[in-house]
């Protein structure tokens, strides 16, 4: 058989894996690109700049050969583009340690904040845009008009801000807003990554409830003013689909309500899914503040530390990590939205 026979013969989930997957790679290297040229022609000197004023001169030039600065713009690029491809980010000169270590530390704290607020934005979103289209010109309707203008236009950070104020320093009711758990509580072993699961798996229920309070605020910022944008899709999509056709047949034919909804909110999945995709790597560059607000010690705050620093290798390799990141979960949601729809072609 030749190749396209034996593409034809796979079952069409797999061809859409395997085509998406091919494409990642032009894409991969578009960013590897765009990433090395915007450290790289930042004005100033990057050895400088992570040495600071008093550094002598040998510690420069020392510096600029160890990060590969004395070579031309081509050898520098053919020199970190193979360093990639073996996973060799370079080494932080902060924290001593090679960049793809201190990213795989911190990845699984970033992953499960924005992975529950993701699960709770879906929850308030739907929610909210269901009640407001059966139930018209009702309190829930109007309170969500409100809400979905209110949500696009706060910031993030002062949301965070906001319930740090509220629920930690007046009614004392949420934890201090310091890492992922208590100081006096010993993290669970690792399995996951997410202190929640792995917590549950140890029977750590003293980790678990720990890991579970410092989530409550850093989610729920996130969700906040996520869930608006959302909302206001869901609910313009869901009441064409249930203002629809077959929508009055269904009701004509004697179903219940409840299918009804359910049969309209299928039927407006493919763009739901669409945003929710956008959403989850959009939550990913909003983590930057929510973390460093509250001092979760993930790829945001490290994000942050790095500029702050002038830590080249560690900024490049964190955006080098979101952007795959990123097309990872756009490649997830292409082979949903064809899941969901099989006449749509994307």
């Amino acid at each position: 058989m030749t190749l396209i026979q034996y593409w034809r013969v796979l079952p069409r989930p797999l061809r859409i894996i395997a085509g998406r997957l091919v494409m990642i790679v032009p894409q991969m290297f578009g960013v590897m690109l765009v990433t090395f040229l915007l450290v790289r022609l930042l004005p100033g000197d990057p050895a400088l700049l992570m040495l600071g004023n008093m550094a002598t001169e040998e510690q420069i030039i020392s510096l600029r050969e160890k990060l590969g600065l004395n070579l031309s713009l081509y050898d520098q690029f053919i020199q970190y583009a193979g360093n990639v491809l073996h996973g060799d980010l370079g080494v932080s000169p902060f924290t001593s340690n090679p960049v793809a270590v201190d990213l795989l530390e911190r990845a699984p704290a970033t992953l499960e904040l924005i992975t529950y607020a993701m699960l709770l934005t879906i929850l308030i979103g739907v929610t909210l845009a269901v009640i407001s289209v059966v139930r018209p010109r009702g309190p829930i309707d109007y309170g969500s008009r409100v809400y979905g203008l209110a949500a696009g236009a706060i910031p993030d950070f002062w949301v965070g801000l906001l319930l740090i104020y509220f629920f930690f320093y007046v009614l004392g009711w949420a934890p201090a807003p310091f890492g992922r758990v208590d100081a006096m509580v010993t993290p669970p072993p690792t399995v996951t990554g997410f202190y929640t699961i792995d917590s549950l798996l140890a029977g750590d229920f003293a980790a678990f409830f720990s890991a579970l309070g410092r989530l409550l605020l850093p989610v729920l910022t996130l969700a906040i003013v996520n869930a608006g944008a959302l909302m206001k899709m869901t609910k313009t999509v869901f009441a064409d689909a249930y203002r629809s056709e077959f929508i009055r047949h269904q009701r004509a034919c004697g179903l219940s309500e409840r299918t009804i909804v359910r049969s309209a909110l299928r039927n407006s999945l493919p763009p739901i899914i669409t945003l929710v995709g956008f959403l989850f790597g959009f939550l990913l560059g909003a983590a930057v503040l929510v973390e460093t607000i509250f001092s979760w010690g993930g790829l945001g705050q490290y994000a942050v530390q790095a500029v702050i620093n002038s830590d080249y290798p560690a900024l490049q390799g964190f955006v080098l990590v979101a952007a795959a990141f990123i097309l990872v979960v756009y490649l997830i949601v292409d082979i949903l939205y064809e899941l969901a729809d099989p006449r749509i072609k994307v």
